[in-house]
């Protein structure tokens, strides 16, 4: 047996031995006190990266100012998330039927540390979700975007998601 399926044994021995019923504790994934700060540096060009990959969460995702997409992301923009296609175009044409509103004064998503080096901006966030074995109950873990920057504009896009189902689309 290769070490990787060692592990998963292992891993699965273990958590099949805490019996039906045993939670696993966790500590709870919490945002920065300050998120705002976050998306600045003390260097110009990751200043300038973490700056756009603010105004891509704050401007387009959470106001819908899907409008002013072709001012951060690249026309060509390369899409990993299984459930957008890649291209400027069509990450707009996927998000631009969910509504406008004021652009926020500050960024409400719960962001608990961006991380930038050369042209790649990584962004973890907190995630709230529903407990799969407790109705009623959630979870919290770490979603993960990264985006890589082309002449002042995300080009490339990698996050956590997995295929789901999307009512209408």
């Amino acid at each position: 047996m290769n070490l990787l399926k060692s592990l998963a044994f292992l891993c699965l021995a273990v958590v099949g031995t805490a019996g039906p019923g045993t939670i696993m504790a966790q500590d709870a994934v919490v945002a920065a006190p300050d998120v705002d700060a976050l998306f600045t540096d003390g260097n110009r060009k990751l200043h300038r990266n973490k700056q756009v990959v603010y105004h891509i969460m704050k401007d387009l995702l959470e106001a819908g100012r899907w409008d002013e997409a072709h001012r951060y992301l690249t026309e060509r923009y390369v899409q990993h998330n299984p459930n957008v296609a890649s291209g400027r175009q069509a990450v707009v044409d996927f998000f631009k039927g969910l509504g406008m509103k004021p652009v926020p004064a500050r960024l409400s998503a719960p962001v608990v540390q961006v991380i930038a080096q050369g042209d790649y901006v990584m962004v973890a966030s907190v995630a709230t979700l529903p407990h799969p074995a407790e109705a009623g109950k959630t979870y919290t873990t770490t979603w993960f975007d990264l985006f890589r920057m082309k002449d002042g504009k995300a080009d490339e896009h990698w996050d956590s998601a997995t295929i789901m189902a999307i009512p209408g689309k």
